[in-house]
């Protein structure tokens, strides 16, 4: 005996749309766009990046480092920030149902304006919470000129 089946198109269209968005999450991690690298590592710690009158402020969230797993560097005025989130143990592999917190190596890579004085950068790391004050070359701070009445 024959059985027909009824094609449904809807029936895998969800786990297409799950390995579609991976490879499309995967893909755009690696590909630099514009003057930043996003990352070429495992995983991307987010950055914020702000500017106050006297410097640049750049904070990266890297929880569960430690300031040993972490490298700053200066080079062609473009600051990198690279890492390892190392996978601990706790509990034995086989045991594990789900691991969604990512680890592994990372690397940030930003391109300096030219009025950042890279000999007075400054670099706190607490509570997993990375800041950067790249201070800004005396000549490029705003100045105010007072203006006199005759």
């Amino acid at each position: 005996m024959v059985r027909l089946r009824v094609w449904d198109p809807w029936r895998d269209f969800g786990s297409l749309q799950e390995r579609i968005n991976k490879m499309f999450d995967d893909t755009l991690r690696s590909v630099p766009t514009g003057d930043e690298e996003l990352a070429t590592g495992a995983w991307s710690p987010p950055v914020d990046i702000h500017e106050t009158d006297d410097s640049f402020v750049v904070s990266a969230d890297l929880p569960g480092l430690d300031k040993e797993d972490i490298e700053l560097g200066i080079e062609d005025n473009t600051l990198t920030i690279k890492g390892e989130k190392r996978f601990e143990e706790k509990v034995p592999r086989d045991k594990y149902i789900r691991v969604e917190r990512t680890y592994g190596k990372f690397v940030r890579s930003f391109s300096l304006p030219q009025n950042v004085d890279s000999t007075k950068i400054k670099a706190t790391f607490k509570d997993g919470i990375l800041d950067l004050t790249l201070p800004k070359k005396e000549s490029a701070k705003p100045k105010k000129i007072a203006v006199e009445v005759n």
